[in-house]
């Protein structure tokens, strides 16, 4: 499953996968890998932290970026060239083209850089499970906080207090920004907060955050009840709304099934569609408008994904969000997600 592209030779503009090689990344870089040489080419601002930060790799000031990236590659004796289409402007790839020797091939392969680190270390897991740990007590203090002065508070001052949470007051990046809905809100998966809508006693809230630690991102969704005794964000919900509640209990069933049948070997669409049959049983089955997850590790989102048309092939080493959702417009959408190792063939929840 893993591409054998170590030894390969490519290019990357991408932070992460900067991140990933070199041990640093800036907004204005190329690294470039030669069969296992890595150089990492950048303007001055970045020239002396970058010598600084990075290992293993020769740090290369220049002015102009890919035709310094070009120079280099025309005095190696090389055939081709990978890099991603997704990371690359059209106009980036035309100069390439125009400065490369005629028998140099640049070869697009989407998402070459994720598939290279799609098996997980494990240190790589260590800190993912770090960064998830410290999200699931941010997820703690949000709930107390709530708790105290929840009652009528929009979505948007909740979005803005989670985010202090979330950060530790700044001491941490969040892996992406909070989606937090409250009854019809929820309904939207991504939803924007709302200055209008505000929580009150008897609400459905949808919270989904993730935070980085050592740059490896956290990512998790519950959905839950909001009573004057307060809001836990604890898998095990009750609602007075008995509609509601064999909708919650539904994701539920399809979550824990998943993560319970899904096994090494399996492809993704055969993995979501363990949960995408316990919600279709369940008749709601046109509700559930999303994968059912989606790898996680310096990128929120890279592979393998958990999807209808995921082909990829799961191994042990992978880690990926396990997310069923069933969503009724105008009403409400009940989401749970959890992140998933894959050892010994078998899930683990992180």
């Amino acid at each position: 499953m893993k591409k054998k592209i170590n030894n390969e030779t490519y290019l990357t503009l991408d932070e992460n996968a900067q991140y990933f090689e070199c041990g640093y990344s800036c907004d204005n870089a190329v690294v470039l890998n030669i069969q296992g040489d890595k150089f990492f080419i950048t303007d001055s601002r970045y020239t002396l932290e970058a010598q600084q930060n990075t290992k293993n790799t020769q740090v290369i000031q220049a002015d102009d970026l890919l035709a310094c990236a070009c120079g280099i590659f025309n005095k190696n004796s090389i055939q081709n060239i990978l890099f991603d289409p997704n990371q690359m402007t059209f106009a980036h790839y035309e100069k390439l083209k125009s400065l490369l020797k005629s028998s140099i091939n640049l070869m697009g392969v989407a998402n070459f850089h994720q598939f290279k680190r799609i098996i997980k270390t494990d240190e790589e897991i260590k800190w993912i499970k770090k960064s998830q740990k410290l999200n699931e007590q941010a997820y703690e203090h949000f709930s107390k906080y709530l708790y105290g002065y929840g009652h009528l508070m929009s979505e948007e001052i909740m979005f803005y207090h989670a985010k202090n949470f979330l950060s530790y007051q700044g001491k941490y990046e969040l892996s992406f920004y909070p989606i937090l809905g409250i009854n019809g809100n929820a309904a939207k998966p991504h939803a924007l907060p709302s200055p209008k809508d505000r929580l009150k006693y008897g609400d459905l809230l949808l919270f989904d955050a993730g935070i980085k630690y050592k740059r490896y991102c956290s990512d998790r969704t519950r959905t839950a009840y909001f009573t004057k005794e307060g809001i836990d964000f604890k898998k095990h919900q009750k609602f007075k709304d008995k509609k509601l509640q064999k909708i919650y209990d539904t994701v539920l069933s399809a979550q824990e099934k998943t993560i319970e049948l899904l096994r090494s070997g399996m492809s993704g669409k055969e993995i979501d569609g363990i949960a995408r049959g316990v919600i279709e049983e369940s008749g709601y089955g046109e509700y559930f408008i999303h994968s059912t997850g989606h790898g996680i590790g310096l990128d929120i989102h890279e592979l393998p994904f958990i999807s209808k048309r995921s082909e990829v092939i799961v191994e042990d080493g992978m880690v990926f969000s396990i997310e069923p959702g069933i969503y009724i417009p105008g009403h409400y959408g009940v989401r749970i997600e959890d992140l998933v190792v894959v050892k010994n063939g078998k899930a683990q929840i992180l």
